[in-house]
């Protein structure tokens, strides 16, 4: 007899079959479903809570007048009448006990007649009776499938409602799947963001480009031995477009883009994150080459084992853990590349920005004024504008502002203009904007006294007044003493946007803060709350100036910065040096303010007039300021950029003219020499030739004009006067 041989699993000549798990999730529902069956489809019994014994009617009459009986049911329909055995009596009548037959036995039988019956309990039974009537055939079937359609009702509605809602997939452990969402360039989730639309961020941009074209065509860089980058990681302040970034990869690239939140791998449940982040980048292998962005990646990127003593988080470790393995491990990803963001790139961890994982921080950084100008002209577009908007003025007065920003400030100055009814959004209507966003609404209800009034008008002059005296202050745009805010007075200046401070640099702007308080002290003999903000600036100032940068006398070439001291709270110097730094501080605030109260002491009478004048228009400008004191005799630094740009746009061009020129005197000698050949030719049309050369000569003079009239409203020059005249 020969045994059979069991199918080997190894054998390459034998197909291989789906091994399909014994035990499936489908048979508790199976199990279930019959166990309710069972127990709907039981008898009698258990409804009346016990056994049931069928005797003839005799002894059923007998056992009703020997008091056995506790109820009686009449049924009608199907002849049959029924007692509830008393649980004393139980015994005597089943032979048995309570646990044996149930709490509640019956003893049922047929009768003859419901008049029979009816005259006998009324003669010998003086318990309840209970008279019912048999549900049909019908009735019994629903009854019984009832609790089954139920149980099915509670799995499509519960189950399969509770897994859609989880990422899809079938059952309740769909949780696991990922929840990003998949930008395909024809899919119905397509972007049309494209590069165009993200405004300045050159460096930022031409990085990202990079990765999509190596996406696009790869072999220009695997022929030279170039390998695709893992990931790139976007850095920089809130704001600055590292979200819209990543949309205009999803626009550019032609590959699929799975887009996802850093919070959404977080979960209650435990292996959730680790779960989802497998899924994700099994669904990114299966549609490689394509690129993953997850934003806010600091959510599950924090550094692990920072501060175990403070409580930790081990399923969002796990779920960096994951992460780290699928980005860089045993595992081949070829063809996916992993976009991330974050603003908060000090607390990620090491491991998570080595390279091979994330081989680019891409610094997303504030625009810079060029850069402001282009973000200006985009959200501009749609906006309805009249011809006093200066773009380079309001770029110059937005230092510091984000993309965001400037979106916001676009947006509110339409609002404004709406407010007021205007068919177009003028240059002030994007002034108040500016101004309620840096420093509030305006509040015209606030009564003042005329003192008040006047101090505020003295301080804030001091503000204007030392600025304008000092070389390297900001240069002033506008003063007002209307309260806007929480402040009771203004004054807005066109920061310096440098790449490097000097020592002499910072003093000046420091002297500038402390021109309010002096002027106070000075002109009307104390001091009052209203220099809070500008003493808070300062200390902060000076304090960096000593402690971080080195720059005073006595701790020179220092700096007592601690990177390394999130959760360490002691100080990094000792308790001698703090008194040194705290000394060199007052020292130096001391000197600042001494120069205020000198400046304004020699031009106390320039100051007064400012202050009346402020007393008594609530608000002057730069104009007002210089019709006081005089032009300033420095330049500015944003306006020493714009003539440095002007000058290389003159120089770009110069080229291009002298190229169309050498172009126009060539084609008027091919003129002539065509023209010259046929006359000698044609002695008949000597006539006829001299007239197509002049006007041949004509039509090239026409065009060199025009083309050097479109040229000359273009000239550097002309655009910097003109910016100049609108922003005095």
């Amino acid at each position: 007899m020969s045994q059979q041989i069991p199918n080997n699993p190894q054998d390459p000549n034998q197909a291989p079959r789906n091994k399909r798990p014994f035990f499936r999730l489908s048979w508790i529902y199976i199990i279930a479903i019959v166990t309710l069956g069972i127990m709907v489809w039981q008898n009698k019994d258990s409804a009346t809570g016990g056994l049931n014994k069928e005797v003839d009617y005799s002894a059923f009459r007998s056992y009703v007048a020997n008091g056995y009986a506790r109820e009686v049911i009449v049924n009608k329909s199907d002849g049959s009448v029924r007692l509830v055995v008393k649980p004393e009596k139980i015994r005597e009548v089943f032979k048995a006990g309570s646990d044996q037959t149930g709490t509640a036995p019956t003893v049922s039988a047929k009768y003859p007649n419901v008049e029979s019956v009816s005259n006998f309990l009324d003669t010998s039974y003086k318990g309840g009776v209970r008279y019912e009537e048999e549900n049909s055939m019908f009735a019994r079937i629903f009854t019984s499938i009832l609790p089954i359609l139920l149980l099915f009702a509670l799995y499509y509605f519960f189950f399969r409602r509770m897994s859609s809602g989880m990422g899809g997939g079938s059952g309740i452990f769909s949780v696991g799947k990922s929840k990003a969402r998949l930008f395909e360039k024809n899919g119905k989730n397509a972007t049309n963001i494209t590069f165009k639309d993200v405004a300045g961020q050159e460096g930022a941009k031409q990085e990202v480009r990079e990765i999509v074209d190596f996406l696009k065509n790869p072999q220009k860089y695997t022929e030279l031995g170039g390998k695709i980058p893992k990931g790139a990681l976007l850095v920089g302040p809130p704001g600055t477009g590292k979200t819209l970034l990543a949309k205009a990869v999803a626009g550019e690239a032609d590959v699929p883009f799975f887009s996802m939140a850093g919070s959404d791998f977080v979960e209650m449940f435990v292996g959730v994150g680790a779960s989802r982040v497998r899924d994700l980048f099994r669904q990114a292998k299966e549609k490689a080459p394509c690129i993953i962005f997850i934003d806010e990646i600091d959510a599950i990127g924090r550094a692990r084992g920072k501060n175990p003593t403070m409580g930790g988080n081990d399923e969002r470790e796990n779920t960096l853990n994951q992460l780290l393995t699928e980005m860089d491990g045993f595992g081949t990803n070829t063809g996916v590349i992993v976009l991330a963001a974050t603003n908060r790139v000090e607390i990620l961890d090491s491991a998570l920005l080595r390279a091979g994982r994330f081989d680019r921080q891409i610094h997303v950084d504030l625009p810079e004024l060029s850069e402001r100008v282009a973000i200006f002209k985009v959200h501009m577009k749609p906006l309805k504008l009249d011809n006093t908007v200066d773009i380079e003025m309001l770029a110059r007065q937005t230092p510091g502002f984000s993309g965001a920003d400037i979106a916001n400030v676009c947006n509110e100055a339409a609002l404004i203009a709406a407010r007021h009814d205007r068919k177009e959004v003028g240059k002030q209507d994007f002034l108040d904007a500016v101004d309620r966003i840096i420093g509030g609404l305006e509040k015209t209800s606030k009564v003042m006294t005329e003192n008040e009034k006047r101090a505020i008008a003295i301080h804030e002059a001091g503000h204007a007044s030392v600025s304008w005296l000092l070389q390297y202050a900001n240069p002033l745009v506008k003063v007002t003493i209307v309260p806007r805010g929480q402040a009771l007075g203004a004054a807005w200046y066109l920061p310096e946007e440098r790449t490097i401070t000097t020592r002499e640099q910072m003093l000046d702007e420091i002297c500038s803060l402390l021109g309010g308080r002096a002027a106070e002290e000075l002109f009307t003999g104390h001091v009052s709350s209203g220099a809070l903000n500008d003493l808070e600036r300062v200390t902060k100032r000076i304090y960096g100036m000593v402690a971080y940068l080195g720059m005073s006398e006595k701790l020179s070439n220092v700096c007592y910065y601690n990177a390394q001291s999130e959760y360490n709270f002691s100080k990094p110097y000792s308790e001698h040096t703090a008194e040194l730094i705290d000394s060199e501080v007052q020292r130096l605030i001391t000197e600042q303010y001494n120069r205020a109260k000198q400046l304004l002491t020699e031009h106390a009478s320039q100051h007064n007039q400012l202050a009346d004048l402020l007393v008594d228009r609530e608000v002057i400008f730069t104009e007002d300021v210089e019709h006081i004191f005089g032009p300033r005799p420095w330049k500015s630094r944003a306006d020493v950029l714009m003539e440095e740009e002007a000058l290389k746009l003159a120089e770009e061009r110069a080229p291009k003219n002298h190229d169309n020129a050498e172009a126009n005197d060539k084609a008027t000698d091919t003129t002539n020499d065509d023209n010259n050949g046929t006359e000698l030719h044609a002695d008949n049309n000597e006539k006829a030739s001299a007239i197509n050369v002049e006007k041949a000569s004509a039509i090239n003079v026409e065009k060199a004009e025009k083309e050097n009239t479109n040229i000359a409203p273009e000239a550097p020059n002309s655009e910097i006067n003109n910016s100049r005249n609108d922003h005095e």
